[in-house]
């Protein structure tokens, strides 16, 4: 699930790795692409076959030595789901973070999502 992938990636930042490992999962493979677009994690690639997929991702980090995630906010839980319309998302961090929405069309952050007219179940907040 996305939330185990957030923590593992944030607890990496904090003790300084290079790249982390990470069981396959659609979803989590689709939230690790929009991240890596939008230059929070470094490459991210998939390896092995079919019952063993792993996915590993290259942290990536500011000048000054701290991680390029500073927070993570999970809007939506396995008790409580969260969802929006399209009129309902909002900027981040006014415009510095990024909100993860998982829509009818897939998994697309916030930006997209209201371009395209497309609301959904609101999974996090990442700045």
């Amino acid at each position: 699930m996305y939330t185990d992938l957030l923590v593992k990636i944030k607890n990496a930042q904090a003790v300084k790795k290079e790249n982390v490992k990470l069981s396959y999962s659609i979803m989590d493979n689709a939230i690790l692409d929009i991240l890596s677009k939008k230059n929070f994690v470094g490459e991210v690639s998939v390896k092995g076959r079919a019952p063993k997929k792993v996915l590993d991702a290259n942290l990536k980090y500011d000048k000054d030595g701290s991680g390029a995630i500073h927070g993570v906010k999970i809007l939506s839980k396995p008790s409580r789901h969260l969802y929006a319309g399209y009129t309902e998302l909002y900027p981040v961090k006014q415009g510095f973070g990024l909100l993860v929405v998982s829509t009818p069309k897939g998994i697309m952050d916030g930006q997209s999502a209201k371009k395209s007219k497309l609301g959904g179940e609101l999974l996090f907040e990442i700045w």
